[in-house]
């Protein structure tokens, strides 16, 4: 069946094309045309003025709906992408902390699983550790974190390709032999929970770390030992002018001038939008998956108030966050929560973006960037369709 969606503001890569038609066939996109073709038997689909965008590319979150990716679990795993969803991700990395080695296999088998079936949402599994600075552990779990350990990471690399990003504080003992590794492999490494001034990140960077975990959470910015200063990750990173990112865009995470002041640095191309999103998120649960987590303020963090420890948020806050709070246009705030993640994890041939050819992931917002409805693969979500 042929679907025309009419009668919206549809973000293309050339810009906003105003009551034009998206045509959508066997979960693909088949045309983009700004004209009044008709055709015979489509079903067409109103947008009625909504926003139709590109869906929302996850590439770090740890659970949803109540459940958490570190259970391992398929319905775990169904729950929490499931859940979010319905708030405009369309496709997801599913996100570990920390975690021993048996529980590692166990959401790689859950991922192989999912990721082999037709129209899967789930596009790779991302270990956010273990092998972490433990002074800057923040919310992981301080049991399972270690220096990184060649006898652990390459038979698991031979053991799967599902294993998309692996993130690391490069100041550790063998972290730079880890960082060759992994991207040898085809894996992102990213810099996180770290103390790295300039000279970590650029041996980081020369060994193959091109991205940033939830930039300036975890990791210091300018500080002084005694009477001297020192450059901190955060600056470090901003003088790797391809060196990716990624903001926890809920408001909290990160204050809404320094969201300006990274799209204005780093730019579109070279910032995600991440949720960073805990179990309770998408949920009505304010219980969070680990018991050290309070929910408090519209943010998840440790119980002694030492430390944010992830987020409630789904992709339409973080819109609204950077359209309405940080005062980012919205087609920039849709590119970096679509395109460039899409581009970041090298899916940008098959999504992140609305073109003939790519996959029919689409969402549509009102005009107070609330979702009107999903579509993943060109089916609509279930439960997501506002407009009747």
């Amino acid at each position: 069946m042929l679907t025309r969606i009419i009668n919206g503001n549809v973000l293309t890569p050339s810009g906003w094309k105003k009551d034009c038609s998206v045509f959508v066939r066997d979960g693909k996109i088949v045309e983009i045309s700004d004209t009044n073709l008709e055709v015979v038997g489509a079903e067409i689909f109103d947008a009625q003025g909504s926003y139709v965008v590109p869906g929302g590319i996850e590439i770090h979150a740890h659970g949803g709906g109540g459940s958490d990716f570190m259970e391992g679990t398929e319905e775990a795993f169904r729950t929490a992408v499931a859940a979010h969803m319905k708030y405009g991700t369309t496709a997801f990395y599913p996100t570990l902390s920390s975690s021993t080695m048996p529980m590692i296999r166990a959401a790689v088998a859950t991922t192989e699983k999912l990721m082999a079936e037709k129209d899967s949402p789930i596009m790779g599994l991302h270990l956010e550790g273990h092998y972490f600075n433990m002074v800057m552990a923040g919310g992981q779990l301080p049991e399972n974190i270690k220096n990184p350990d060649p006898d652990e990471y390459i038979p698991l690399l031979e053991e799967t390709n599902c294993i998309k990003r692996w993130d690391a504080a490069p100041e550790l003992p063998g972290a730079i032999e880890f960082g060759r590794h992994i991207t040898s492999k085809g894996v992102l490494a990213s810099i996180g929970h770290t103390k790295a001034e300039y000279g970590d990140v650029l041996a980081a960077y020369n060994a193959g770390y091109s991205h940033a975990t939830h930039f300036y959470n975890a990791m210091p910015g300018f500080h002084k030992r005694g009477e001297y200063k020192y450059e901190g990750t955060v600056e470090s990173i901003y003088l790797f002018d391809d060196m990716t990112v990624e903001l926890v865009a809920d408001g909290i995470h990160v204050p809404a001038p320094i969201l300006r002041m990274v799209h204005k640095i780093k730019g579109v191309e070279n910032t995600a939008l991440i949720t960073d999103a805990l179990a309770c998120a998408a949920s009505d649960s304010q219980v969070a998956f680990d018991p050290r987590v309070i929910i408090e303020d519209g943010v998840c963090k440790l119980a002694d108030r030492s430390a944010l420890a992830g987020s409630i948020a789904t992709m339409d806050r973080l819109l609204r966050t950077m359209v309405f709070k940080a005062d980012i246009p919205l087609q920039d705030a849709v590119r970096m929560s679509s395109e460039t993640p899409a581009r970041i994890m090298g899916i940008l041939d098959r999504k992140g973006t609305l073109e003939k050819g790519k996959d029919a992931d689409i969402v549509m917002y009102n005009k107070a960037l609330e979702v009107q409805c999903v579509w993943s693969m060109g089916k609509i979500v279930e439960g997501t369709n506002k407009l009747g």
